[in-house]
């Protein structure tokens, strides 16, 4: 019977802290747009998000770059 002493307010602090933490993002506009990332999810991006790489020049190309400048 002691225990319930320590647990419910113990309890009281951890439902204070869980409904300070839900205010705090509604505040800060964490439940703004809940609809956006559902359907940026099927949306196709055609662009890549990782730019083509060239391959390495030889050492004949780099030669005839010095030669023309």
């Amino acid at each position: 019977m002691d225990i319930l002493f320590l647990l419910i307010p113990l309890g009281i602090v951890i439902l204070g802290i869980a409904i300070g933490g839900f205010i705090w993002a509604v505040k800060s506009g964490q439940f703004e747009d809940m609809q956006g990332p559902a359907h940026r999810i099927l949306m196709d991006d055609d662009d890549p998000l990782i730019p083509r790489q060239r391959p390495p020049e030889t050492a004949k190309e780099s030669a005839e770059k010095d030669v023309n400048h």
